[in-house]
């Protein structure tokens, strides 16, 4: 499976999620509101992270996670793809980054 269809796998588990292609690239979405947008070349994901996260995840792993044009600046991560991502990791960023976006009735039970 591609990283790219391992991602959608993900996002479109989550409650009411749907995938819309915005600016040529896949955007995950709930009510409409953007949690997580893919990226192919190189494979990525951009998602929504709690205030103070950004900088501790770039921190950490400065190879993997970086800080994405026209929303980093607004908190949001960028996590490379390529190689052997941890999915499970993969999948707790982009449940966190539901949440954040999400009504509460449906980011409740994650």
């Amino acid at each position: 499976m591609t990283p790219a269809a391992r991602l959608a796998q993900i996002c479109l588990a989550l409650p009411e999620a749907t995938e819309r292609e915005t600016w040529e690239r896949p955007t995950f979405r709930v009510q409409e509101k953007i949690f997580c947008m893919g990226f192919d070349d190189p494979a990525a994901c951009w998602f929504k992270a709690p205030r103070g996260s950004q900088e501790l995840l770039m921190e950490a792993d400065p190879e993997r996670f970086f800080r994405p044009p026209y929303l980093g600046h607004k908190g949001w991560v960028g996590m490379r793809l390529d190689g052997s991502p941890d999915w499970d990791e993969v999948e707790d960023l982009v449940r966190r980054s539901f949440s954040l976006i999400a009504p509460k009735r449906l980011s409740r039970g994650l």
